[in-house]
């Protein structure tokens, strides 16, 4: 399976956008390390705007941890 998702992209051009159920912290998926999220430790690359970092910060997120707190929103 190829990972159509595996080039990087930028911060106003993301491949999906993940918000919490409250709504204060979005993810931002700027790129997929595997083509299966089903894996136990897919990993996402993601700017993540939370209120303390109101302007994101960038690094790996596991999958499994975003989609237990958050739902997609695009």
């Amino acid at each position: 399976m190829k990972n159509e998702c595996g080039k990087m992209r930028t911060k106003n051009n993301p491949y999906e956008v993940w918000q919490s159920f409250d709504g204060t912290w979005t993810w931002y998926v700027l790129k997929k390390w595997q083509a299966n999220d089903n894996k136990p430790y897919a990993r996402w690359f993601c700017n993540v705007v939370t209120p303390i970092c109101p302007y994101g910060e960038m690094g790996d997120c596991y999958v499994k941890d975003i989609k237990a707190q958050a739902r997609r929103i695009a």
